[in-house]
């Protein structure tokens, strides 16, 4: 008989702990539509409706980028020693 190995453990991580995991080594790329903008960068303002942006977003979720392309947004990460990876 084959016995199958626990792969859950009994410890599970703090909202805290979740938040800081990749901080300063992971980079999120997030697409977004301008109507959604202020949500995540309140500081802007006056985005015409309609267009499709990307966001880079910190690990821990701190909007670091906008940018009207993803190659643009991904090219910023690198240049700060950051792995990206995307959300949809």
């Amino acid at each position: 008989m084959i016995e199958q190995a626990n792969t859950q453990t009994s410890e599970s991580m703090t909202a805290e702990q979740f938040a800081l995991l990749g901080g300063g080594h992971i980079a999120y790329v997030k697409p977004m539509m301008s109507e959604d903008v202020a949500r995540v960068f309140p500081q802007v303002q006056g985005v015409q409706p309609g267009i499709r942006l990307f966001a880079l977003l910190n690990a821990d979720g701190t909007p670091l980028m906008l940018t009207d392309s993803r190659d643009a947004a991904i090219a910023n990460a690198w240049e700060h020693e950051l792995h990206t990876v995307s959300l949809h």
